[in-house]
Formats: structure tokens, sequence, C-alpha cells
């Protein structure tokens, strides 16, 4: 049965810590629900109610476009080693940018990492656990390089003309701001 909280206390964040993987999902008010697995390093609780996930270049940033529009947000973990779980944190998100205002305090609670586009500061209002007993086991190989390895070779400055030429809308059509700073 699943179990709802007004916080992330130490025995979920215990359970974020220890996953290699996380889904991020968005929805405009009218237009396509978004729903990402992500990886890396990428993911910080910062206390009972507040979250970081560090988001890097990628095909799209719909996140961006959503939170802009509504700031609803949810991510969910699950286990695919150990005891079944699943979580889900129920929040509200900002974006915030390389040149905003906090930035500098944000990034240095993440390894430096290629391609990194922004960070999304979430306030969490609620999380549910449930059971995950279908879920199945999957053991962790390694982390994929592929897009470390292909932001680093772009360099910052083709990184950014990616930015301006890609990820200006969702694929909705719904503006992004990443170049407006």
């Amino acid at each position: 049965m699943s179990k709802f909280y007004k916080k992330i206390t130490p025995r979920i964040q215990k359970f974020i810590e220890a996953q290699k993987m996380f889904f991020v999902a968005t929805a405009p008010t009218s237009g396509r629900i978004n729903l990402s697995p992500k990886g890396m390093d990428s993911f910080r609780v910062l206390n009972e109610n507040k979250v970081l996930w560090l988001s890097v270049t990628g095909s799209g940033n719909e996140t961006a476009a959503h939170l802009l529009e509504n700031e609803r947000i949810t991510i969910m973990f699950c286990s695919f080693e150990g005891a079944p779980n699943v979580l889900r944190l129920y929040g509200k998100g900002k974006e915030i940018k390389p040149n905003d205002a906090g930035w500098s305090d944000v990034i240095s609670l993440f390894p430096e990492t290629p391609g990194t586009r922004q960070i999304f500061d979430i306030t969490i209002e609620s999380a549910q656990n449930s059971c995950g007993m279908s879920i199945p086991f999957y053991e962790f190989k390694e982390e994929r390089n592929e897009l470390n390895e292909w932001a680093t070779t772009e360099g910052k400055d083709k990184i950014e003309h990616y930015w301006e030429d890609i990820n200006q809308t969702s694929i909705d059509g719904l503006p992004t701001n990443i170049i407006k700073n």
C-alpha cells in the first residue's frame, strides 16, 4: 500500500541517495506530458522539503518550458536492486541558470559536468512510497559517458549555439528562455 509524507524523511533520503537513476515528469497546461529518465551524479537532497537536480544539455528542454508555465514537477525513483520500492516526489520547481543569482551556491554541490545547462530547484510538497513489487531486478553496470564525451568535444561555445538552435522551445512550441539571462 502507498503512504504519503509531507517531507523527505531520513529513510526516504537514504533511499534516494542509493539510486542510480530517476525519472522526471512535467506537463504543460495543454500539450504533451514529458517523462524522462535521468542518471549521473545529478540529484541532491538539501533538506526535508528542498531538492536540486542538475540538468545537462539534451535534445529537448521540456522541463524548463513546463515549469515556466505552471511549476509542477514529479520525480520518481524506483528500486531495481534490493527491497522493492517506488518513491514519487511531488513539488514545484524553478530553473536556475549559470548567470542567475545563486548559481555559484548550487553548482558547487555537484561535480563538474560537461554540458551543464541549468539546475532545477524543487520545493517538495509531498512524497509517496508504494510497494514496487512488480518492478524487475536490474543490476547496475556503469554510467554511460557518451553525453559527457559529446559535450566535451563540442565545447562551451558550440553547446550555447546548440541551446539557441535546439533548446529554445519545447516540442509543443512553448518558450524555455534558455538563452535569456
